[in-house]
């Protein structure tokens, strides 16, 4: 017997991976998290499975159900949004398992704050000019530790996506004020991949008032980022004719290329994967 962790993505109900859904539907006892994965992605199941809602659950409630199943020797999808490894309490639920000789297994899942860029069209990392993306939350009811204030992180101007954060919006621009200029880009999108998604574009200065205005207080992801004000800015290098790498030599022009170090493309020829040599 397993319980299966199976993330279910953000919303769109065919961004669950083919194994999640291979689960969904052969699993005979289906726990989901009703009051976010759309039903279509539990519609998969079998007639008689026993499909149980966890929305209004407790964690020892959660735990009888994984018991009773292991006694009749039963696999568990649990399904859950997103991915779980960020803010999916997985890490107390298997401490539960663990405890009991209960197997699980991970099944991972799209994130919100992908299907967030993907409503975008862009990438959250720009060649150059960013290179990290930062994944966290503003400290509310669910406190955050003093080294991971929202100020801290963003004295690395990377890309900060902040999950659950909706309702807590005027204290994430207070924070982020005392680092960055009032013109600094914010994007939120609400509900991201489902049919009534909503993109709110804005910077420090007006976004809270515009998520007032348009009456988002939760299922939205904040991004703060310069990315979205760079307009110029280098290609990557795994494209570039001019640099080699383990799948393919740099084009020669005028007989030979030289790079910074002053090497030719023929000695240009860097081990590893093509992702690797970026």
């Amino acid at each position: 017997m397993t319980v299966y962790f199976i993330g279910a993505g953000p919303g769109e109900p065919d961004l669950i991976t083919v194994k999640g859904a291979k689960l969904v539907e052969s699993c005979p006892v289906v726990l989901y998290t009703g009051s976010l994965v759309p039903k279509a992605v539990i519609d998969r199941a079998q007639p008689d499975a026993l499909v149980l809602n966890s929305a209004d659950m407790d964690l020892d409630e959660i735990t009888k159900v994984y018991v009773n199943a292991f006694e009749q020797g039963q696999d568990v999808a649990r399904v859950q949004t997103g991915d779980l490894s960020i803010y999916s309490s997985l890490a107390e639920q298997t401490r539960r398992l663990k405890a009991l000789g209960i197997d699980w297994q991970v099944i991972p899942g799209v994130s919100s704050f992908q299907a967030a860029a993907a409503a975008l069209g862009q990438e959250l990392t720009i060649p150059e000019q960013c290179q990290t993306i930062i994944l966290s939350r503003a400290s509310g009811r669910t406190p955050v530790p003093e080294k991971e204030n929202l100020k801290s992180l963003a004295a690395h101007e990377a890309t900060l996506c902040l999950f659950l954060s909706a309702t807590l919006i005027r204290k994430v621009v207070r924070e982020l004020e005392e680092v960055y200029p009032v013109t600094w880009p914010v994007v939120v999108v609400e509900k991201a991949s489902h049919p009534e998604q909503r993109i709110i574009r804005g910077t420090l200065a007006d976004i809270a008032e515009k998520m007032h205005q348009a009456k988002i207080r939760s299922t939205a992801m904040i991004i703060i980022s310069k990315v979205f004000a760079i307009e110029d800015f280098a290609d990557s290098k795994l494209y570039d004719p001019a640099f080699s790498h383990a799948c393919r030599k740099a084009t020669v022009v005028n007989d030979v290329v030289t790079v910074d170090n002053g090497a030719t493309a023929d000695q240009l020829v860097i081990p590893g994967h093509c992702d690797e040599c970026r």
